[in-house]
């Protein structure tokens, strides 16, 4: 691929993860519908692909795997406290429930500033930001760190969810 045509995939691939990032910050912020098939694939969903992740992870070093594994205690510590400041109503409209807008806006930005910051360093090192950057994110351990944490802190948090929706029922 061209130098130019490097260049306009990598400012497509940011501008995709830009919007992506743009609408769950969007969801994040304010009153949400609790939809219990949702929270139960969230469980399911998350934990699998963190398990991918750390079979990546225990093949790249030790490193990326304790990352990976400090990410998950990091995460599942934050939806603990994260579920403490939720509100959690039933309405004759449904289940509501409205989160800490703080915790997951933050994870949100830490997870978009790394990934611009990869970016940059990879195009520095290769020239294109997109050539090389599947296998170099498993040699990150704070890559790793922060995707294990944003991801556990949704699995954890889709739990708690599903489990107040199960006692109140």
């Amino acid at each position: 691929m061209s130098g130019a045509g490097s260049v306009v995939l990598a400012i497509a691939f940011v501008l995709l993860i830009g919007w992506r990032l743009y609408r769950r910050t969007r969801k994040l912020i304010g009153r949400q519908p609790s939809r219990k098939w949702r929270h139960g694939v969230s469980v399911v969903a998350l934990p699998l692909l963190l398990a991918v992740l750390g079979l990546g992870a225990a093949f790249a070093s030790r490193e990326a795997l304790l990352a990976l594994l400090g990410g998950v205690a990091i995460g599942i510590g934050l939806a603990i406290w994260g579920l403490r400041l939720t509100r959690f109503e039933h309405t004759e409209e449904g289940w509501f429930y409205t989160p800490n807008a703080r915790i997951g806006i933050a994870l949100t930005l830490v997870l978009a500033g790394r990934i611009v910051w990869r970016l940059v360093e990879l195009g520095r090192m290769y020239g294109t930001p997109l050539r090389g950057a599947s296998q170099d994110v498993m040699r990150s351990p704070l890559t790793l760190l922060i995707v294990a944490t944003l991801l556990a802190y949704y699995a954890a948090y889709a739990a708690g969810l599903l489990r107040w929706r199960m006692k109140s029922t």
